[in-house]
């Protein structure tokens, strides 16, 4: 997913400094887009958070039987890894948000 959003981000850029005319089809295909990596954002939220609840199940489980501890501490590493791609999504999205506001700029000129 994030070399999908990352291209797309770089299509875009490239389009937005070329002398091409952007048209309103172009804005409202960027604004459908926009649509599915906020929902595969949500999705991702929701993982995260549901990783760190039974991160923290297991983590206080691990009290009584340390085989608990260890499945807590796997749980943590992707609980990590899903923060770092949670971040890389949000920050991708919102930058769509600038180029939106930027291709809505160059339709009316």
């Amino acid at each position: 997913m994030k070399k999908y959003l990352y291209d797309y981000i770089a299509s875009i850029d490239k389009l937005i400094n070329s002398k091409a005319s952007v048209t309103k089809k172009i804005v409202e295909e960027h604004l459908t887009k926009i649509q599915f990596f906020q929902h595969e954002r949500l999705i991702h939220l929701l993982v995260t958070l549901f990783y760190w609840v039974f991160m923290l199940i297991f983590m206080g489980l691990g009290t009584i039987f340390i085989g608990f501890f260890l499945i807590g501490l796997i749980l943590l590493i992707f609980v990590l890894c899903y923060v770092i791609h949670y971040f890389r999504l949000e920050n991708g999205v919102q930058y769509l948000y600038k180029q939106y506001d930027k291709l809505q700029q160059r339709i009316k000129n």
